[in-house]
């Protein structure tokens, strides 16, 4: 979209061989990583699929050993291992990560890849553009340094001749524009651009007036290699160059001017985060018949500098800081001068005292390695191309970094896309740019992509928890089968039809419900998740080891206590096994309350704080309550009703494995 400007095109290459083929073969060339969760299940899938495969084995193996008949050993095998296997474990990741994508887009960003929602828990790098994003990306002009003055002078309100000849001077050479409606002041171009022309206007100059006063007769736009526009306007009769741009690219090409004052004026403004452009004109006799640079832009005569505040979002300070608190590292990017750049940077906690500012000029001299070693100690990039981004993507990742990055640009799309997080701005982003990101935030502002890394820590937990729920579950039954089979139990503790039951009651509605829980409070207060952790790391594989134990336990006491204590010896099996049936499903449906956190007890997170885990809990103890005491359920799931004892055992033991996790937890 072409909101400013003008140019004459001339078609010089199509397809591949243009400056976007250019990109787009940069960005076929940059190719995307599994995410750690993905690499993760992978690996544990295969495993898990082993195992289950060689314990059904060996219990089919077993039963026929036993006598039970080549059928019934099959189907109590195939049950077994419809059982064992969280089938339901890829569709409920799935599941989470999109409602996490709509929770997320309610909050300004748009995840456009499932997979990027479980990288932003890992983020521990954010690169950010400065303006609009931590910035307002209002920029308004407030102070002017006119030459062979001693100091700058506050613009605002002001009527001054010398400092209004500048405005109208500067004004020339911009292509925005302001346009007055019912509603207030329309802007319309560049930000700088239209800080002037607000300023040229309140004192009495109007950019459609001054351009029917002094037309336009030639042009060089701006340029983001050269860092400078010039025009040529007729002025009082004379053809005049109006030159603007950055003053550190345009005080090399002045030959009249106090510029030791200006450089010194030019420091104090940006070292008060004011964004800086000098304005420099010559006369010259005739227009070149091909304006270029060189004709222009040469042998000028500095009249002034012109500064101006974007202010920084009031978000983005907090932001910052839990980032810092988040355990990962803002680093800004931005175009403007070092030292605007850095003031802003101290102003928002981005830049401390141990971190260093460098140029593009600068970074243009590192090595690859030379920049490994210091990309730590970088928190700000000043006056850098669009194309350095993805050096300091790279470099980040070598140090074996999770990088989110932000841009605009359609040169900004191979970094977007080389970053484990593309984050485009919804507002002034390109289509480019915005078809390589992973993130779009729709209100270009940085606190959003620390809220997504929030949301994206929590979703992983979620995950984290529902798998923790699913496979300590599906452990405690295959521990239970397993054991009864080796022993040589006179009848298993289940049958298969009871297997596939409790599958459908367990493993659907509560792993969902832990996959909704809210985002715990200090979730911002641990470090990033190493990119290469495994999903098992940590000690989660014991805790999903002894916690399935304890389940297969609970559920073998249940079948010892109704088979030799608490029932009629003429009903042993029926009501043991009724018994055994019972406690497992109940036991797991208790389960899911302790798996909602791992150091924090029900009691601290709220029983109601998640009324999805109580629908979910409520529709499986109904589910179950009905197989156990309606006639023809029973019948159907051969079990037989217990009398108040064996309920109180099975209640008793049903919380026994939440009481002990519980109460680790208040241990540890």
């Amino acid at each position: 979209l072409v909101t400013y400007g003008r140019a004459s095109v001339v078609v010089t290459a199509t397809g591949m061989k243009t400056e976007i083929g250019k990109i787009a073969t940069l960005m076929n060339q940059t190719q995307q990583k599994k995410t750690p969760l993905q690499e993760s299940m992978d690996n544990f899938s295969q495993k898990l699929a082993i195992a289950i495969m060689v314990i059904c084995v060996v219990v089919f193996g077993l039963s026929i050993y036993r006598d039970m008949g080549i059928l019934d050993s099959l189907m109590f095998a195939v049950a077994l291992a419809v059982a064992a296997i969280p089938e339901a474990l890829s569709s409920i990741v799935t599941i989470v990560l999109a409602m996490g994508t709509q929770k997320m887009a309610k909050e300004n960003a748009i995840i456009k890849n499932l997979n990027a929602v479980e990288s932003l828990g890992s983020v521990s790098v954010i690169c950010s553009d400065k303006t609009g994003t931590l910035t307002q990306n209002r920029m308004t002009l407030t102070q002017v340094w006119m030459d062979g003055a001693s100091a700058p002078v506050d613009i605002t309100g002001r009527e001054d001749a010398a400092a209004c000849k500048l405005l109208r001077t500067a004004s020339l050479c911009c292509d925005g524009s302001v346009e007055v409606t019912p509603e207030g002041e329309k802007l319309l171009g560049d930000p700088t651009e239209t800080a002037i022309l607000v300023a040229a206007r309140k004192n009495g100059m109007e950019k459609k007036a001054l351009n029917d006063e002094f037309p336009r007769l030639a042009e060089l736009p701006f340029d983001s290699d050269r860092k400078l526009m010039t025009t040529v306007n007729r002025v009082d009769g004379q053809n005049l160059v109006i030159v603007k741009g950055a003053f550190d690219v345009l005080s090399s090409r002045v030959i009249a001017g106090d510029l030791e004052t200006a450089r010194r004026v030019n420091d104090e403004m940006s070292s008060r985060a004011l964004r800086v452009l000098a304005v420099a004109t010559k006369v010259i006799d005739e227009i070149p018949a091909e304006p270029t640079s060189e004709n222009l832009e040469s042998d000028l005569q500095l009249i002034g500098l012109v500064g101006m505040i974007d202010p920084p979002r009031p978000e983005a300070r907090e932001a910052v800081k839990e980032c810092r608190r988040a355990g990962i590292k803002p680093v800004m990017i931005t175009g403007d001068h070092v030292v605007t750049a850095s003031a802003i940077a101290k102003d928002l906690g981005i830049l401390t005292e141990n971190d260093q500012a460098v140029t593009g000029a600068e970074l243009a001299q590192m090595t690859d390695t030379e920049l490994d070693s210091r990309v730590r100690s970088i928190a700000v990039y000043a006056r850098v191309s669009p194309e350095d981004k993805i050096r300091i993507v790279r470099a980040w990742q070598r140090q074996g970094e999770v990088v989110a990055m932000t841009g605009d640009g359609v040169n900004d799309a191979p970094a977007l896309k080389a970053a484990d997080i593309g984050c485009a701005m919804g507002i002034t982003g390109t289509d480019v740019a915005k078809g390589a990101a992973d993130m779009i935030l729709t209100d270009d502002n940085f606190s959003t992509i620390v809220a997504a890394v929030e949301q994206g820590r929590g979703i992983y937990a979620n995950i984290r928890k529902s798998i923790h729920y699913l496979l300590s579950c599906n452990i405690g039954e295959i521990f239970t089968l397993f054991l009864a089979t080796v022993l040589d139990f006179r009848q298993l503790p289940l049958i298969p039809v009871q297997l596939l039951w409790l599958n459908l009651v367990t493993d659907s509605l509560p792993a969902l419900a832990l996959g909704v829980e809210p985002v715990e409070e200090d979730v911002m207060e641990q470090p990033p998740r190493p990119a290469s952790a495994s999903l098992f790391s940590g000690g989660f594989s014991f805790q999903l080891a002894w916690q399935g134990v304890l389940v297969g336990l609970v559920t073998l006491a249940a079948y010892f206590l109704g088979e030799y204590i608490l029932s009629n010896p003429n009903e042993t099996y029926q009501a043991a096994n009724t018994m055994a049936f019972a406690t497992l499903t109940l036991c797991q449906l208790f389960h899911a309350y302790d798996v909602r956190s791992d150091h924090r007890s029900i009691f601290e997170l709220g029983i109601f704080t998640n009324p999805a885990m109580n629908r979910a809990f409520l529709a499986g103890a109904l589910l179950q309550c009905a197989v156990l005491l309606l006639p023809p359920l029973q019948t159907v799931f051969s079990v037989v009703p217990l009398n108040a004892a064996e309920w109180l055992t099975v209640l008793a033991l049903s919380v026994t494995p939440t009481a002990v996790c519980e109460g680790v937890k208040y241990r540890r």
